[in-house]
């Protein structure tokens, strides 16, 4: 290959931190990226997840756009559209039809679902549950600390902690749970300062309350079926409603260490 920007880079998801590394990619000139997804993706961070497009046609994060591609056939033309397509593939066949050069596992299900050595030339596994040397040639490390973004050659990145990462002090105080099984519903739209304590949606008949002021940074579709304890929200006590249109430090760190992982591979 002549130029490394012409390689093509498949993304097994296109939640929060799979968008922060598509958008990494992409402002490096890497323009030939497509993102696979479920049939009804549920992010939290809907703002800043190219996964939306999959129920909207099309979403901006700062100021890329993703666009849902019907068949793997369509992958190219939103290329020529300066798009990132994303494609409800859940079983990965797009990766058999397009053949890329790197294949990026950033489901982050703190498990690997499939993802294997054979499926490109360089696989790149993000997070706990994966084994660099085994199962992806890299690994990187997701977990905030010292080791965040760290490429692992050989060996697992740490196993899940279970707890958020701490924004100005709070950790699970910071996520809104669903209270029971149902359907959640909320007037509110991500973006709007709330109170300790506040209901910012129902679950059923449930309200969904706040434990921390802040901003609403995320918050899933309306009229969802949730489980009991499920993920459904994000307070931010810094309250700054820049953060919620923006990718995080987390996934722009992480975004960085693919980059790095694909130049080591193909930058000769």
């Amino acid at each position: 290959m002549k130029n490394i920007s012409e390689l093509i880079i498949a993304v097994k998801g296109a939640g929060e931190m799979a968008t922060g590394l598509a958008c990494r990619l992409f402002q490096s000139n890497f323009k030939h990226i497509f993102m696979m997804e479920i049939q009804n993706p549920m992010a939290v961070r809907r703002q800043v997840s190219f996964c939306e497009a999959i129920h909207d046609g099309e979403i901006i994060v700062e100021g890329l756009k993703a666009k849902k591609v019907l068949h793997p056939n369509d992958i190219r033309a939103a290329w020529d559209n300066n798009s990132i397509p994303v494609i409800v593939d859940p079983g990965w066949e797009s990766i058999k039809a397009i053949r890329p050069h790197v294949v990026i596992d950033a489901i982050i299900a703190k498990k690997n679902l499939g993802t294997n050595l054979l499926e490109a030339p360089l696989v790149i596994g993000l997070g706990p549950g994966f084994e660099a040397g085994k199962d992806v040639h890299m690994a990187i490390e997701t977990n905030r600390g010292h080791n965040l973004g760290r490429i692992i050659l050989k060996g697992c990145p740490e196993p899940n902690t279970g707890a958020p990462g701490n924004i100005d002090g709070y950790t699970i105080e910071r996520v809104v749970r669903a209270p029971c099984t149902g359907i959640f519903t909320s007037s509110l739209s991500i973006g709007t300062l709330v109170k300790k304590n506040d209901v910012v949606g129902y679950v059923d008949n449930k309200p969904v309350i706040t434990q921390i002021d802040g901003i609403v940074r995320g918050q899933i579709r309306n009229n969802i079926s949730v489980t009991d304890k499920l993920k459904i929200g994000d307070i931010d006590p810094r309250g700054n409603i820049e953060y919620c249109t923006t990718v995080s430090e987390k996934a722009r760190a992480i975004g960085g260490s693919v980059l790095e992982a694909i130049l080591r591979k193909y930058n000769h």
